[in-house]
């Protein structure tokens, strides 16, 4: 459950750094902010972001138990 929860958390911060990042018009080097077309919906989105963002809130809520 735990997973689960920090893959949400790991989404909203990635959809929020590559939102702030990506609309100035840079990808951040490392970071690979890229601009994602899903069917009629476009977003920025970062995979590295994701994963270091999923690690980092499953950690935390580790550390809640």
């Amino acid at each position: 459950m735990d997973l689960i929860k920090a893959l949400t958390f790991g989404a909203i911060l990635s959809a929020a750094v590559a939102l702030v990042i990506g609309s100035q018009g840079t990808s951040a080097g490392p970071l690979a902010i890229r601009l994602v077309d899903v069917v009629d919906v476009r977003f920025y989105w970062s995979w590295p972001v994701f994963f270091s963002g999923t690690g980092l809130s499953f950690g935390m809520l580790l550390l809640q138990r």
